[in-house]
């Protein structure tokens, strides 16, 4: 029996986690699940996120249930198993051990840029909300685990050259690359957190990952400029890593 290949992939919101997921989906080998712990950290922090009461009725709120699964086999015996994680949803309290049976990940987007998205979303954020500080905590512990950095991916690299970093990433995960990365059909799936309709639009309208735009100068608000720069230096530190 082959054994499952768990892949925990690490990320912020409003980064291309969730075209990263269609990306490993559409593989014929592999099953994907949608920020599992979701319910488990709404419940714990009392937050009010969109779409609140069906995250909650959707999944499990116990994180040890959720972990146990993630651990476990891919859904419907597939050889490998996708996992998109949010960081900032690894509480403290919320027990790591499960990790050990997966190969992490880390997929990472400038501060300024996530923040100037996730507030077209959500009017509310915090240094914590977008997971970087989260983010390098589980990358370090993750590497001191291992011996060896864990690959990091560059969202706007994957979107300037889909194929040169979904190979390098695949090669650092140990798995072989397939074509049916680069390419997937329009639409939701059944695989997307209740969520979905809250937050998805743009990547339900996706058949692949699209061409960054040109590059220009992020303007924030001096609250979200503030949460920027503490954001920065660890930011900094995840990029020195990335897959180039």
């Amino acid at each position: 029996m082959t054994e499952t290949v768990r892949i925990a992939m690490w990320s912020g919101p409003r980064n291309i986690s969730t075209a990263m997921m269609r990306s490993f989906e559409n593989r014929p080998d592999a099953a994907v699940v949608d920020e599992p712990f979701y319910a488990a950290y709404l419940a714990a922090t009392g937050l009010a996120h969109p779409m609140r009461d069906e995250v909650l009725a959707s999944q499990p709120q116990d994180w040890r249930e959720v972990a146990a699964a993630m651990a476990g086999p891919a859904p419907g015996g597939r050889a490998i198993f996708y996992q998109k994680h949010m960081t900032h949803h690894m509480l403290d309290g919320v027990g790591l051990d499960w990790t050990q049976a997966c190969r992490s990940a880390f997929l990472i987007r400038d501060p300024a840029a996530v923040l100037a998205s996730y507030t077209v979303k959500r009017a509310e954020v915090t240094l914590a909300d977008i997971g970087i500080v989260r983010q390098r905590e589980l990358f370090e512990r993750e590497a001191d685990r291992r011996g060896v950095a864990p690959p990091v991916v560059e969202g706007r690299d994957v979107l300037a050259d889909p194929e040169r970093v979904l190979r390098a990433l695949c090669a650092a995960l140990a798995i072989p690359f397939r074509p049916e990365m680069l390419t997937w059909p329009a639409g939701p799936r059944d695989t997307d957190g209740v969520w979905a309709p809250a937050w998805y639009d743009a990547v339900e309208r996706s058949t692949g990952f699209e061409p960054p735009g040109e590059a220009r100068a992020t303007r924030l608000s001096d609250d979200l400029q503030r949460i920027a720069d503490l954001a920065q230096p660890h930011y900094e530190a995840l990029a020195a890593h990335a897959i180039r």
